[in-house]
């Protein structure tokens, strides 16, 4: 099993976009870490913690970060519809990458895809949304939306679901849920999902 990704150094005084940008780039680098290796067990437990944190940080977005965008951003709902777009194609490569195993050849194009749409989503994120969010929302809020956010993983599905809705009432009604099937699935199962 892989090592789990780690979020007890977070400064308190670390605001939202500081959270999703240090996910962004842990995710990255498991992805890149996959190419480095040529062990099957090592290359399939770095891609299930790869595909968990990213549906973690998926949900926790959808249930807290897009609701205060839509509100504060000028093109708010325009901005959150694009995001939710790219998660539904994160989704579908998550979801097709969970059935292949890392010797497999397709793990590889699998893997290519998921990095390359990733990278897409943060730099979207990191470069035009996340500053704009720093402009139209209060410094207290953006922190108080990283506790959300960090509560919210904790509970999230650790598996991609690409027929469920993308949508915050979902996340908080079925995900804790979806999240505790998905957690007792990756045990029984001994996948490694951090």
């Amino acid at each position: 099993m892989t090592e789990t990704v780690a979020r007890d150094d977070v400064p308190s005084g670390a605001d939202v976009v500081d959270e999703l940008t240090r996910d962004h780039h842990e995710v990255l680098d498991l992805l890149q870490r996959i190419s480095a290796t040529r062990d099957t067990q090592e290359r399939r437990d770095l891609a299930d913690t790869a595909i968990a944190e990213v549906v973690r940080h998926s949900v926790a977005e959808e249930m807290y970060v897009y609701p205060a965008m839509s509100k504060s951003l000028d093109h708010g709902a325009d901005t959150v519809e694009h995001d939710k777009e790219e998660h539904n194609k994160l989704e579908q490569i998550m979801k097709d990458l969970e059935g292949v195993d890392g010797d497999d050849p397709r793990f590889d194009t699998l893997v290519a895809d998921f990095t390359r749409a990733l990278r897409h989503h943060a730099e979207d994120e990191e470069t035009e949304q996340f500053p704009r969010m720093r402009q139209s929302i209060p410094q207290e809020e953006l922190v108080e939306l990283r506790r959300k956010v960090e509560a919210a993983k904790k509970i999230a599905p650790t598996r991609p679901h690409p027929d469920s809705p993308n949508a915050e009432l979902f996340h908080k009604l079925a995900g804790p849920g979806v999240g505790l099937v998905d957690r007792l699935r990756d045990r029984l199962g001994n996948r490694s999902t951090g």
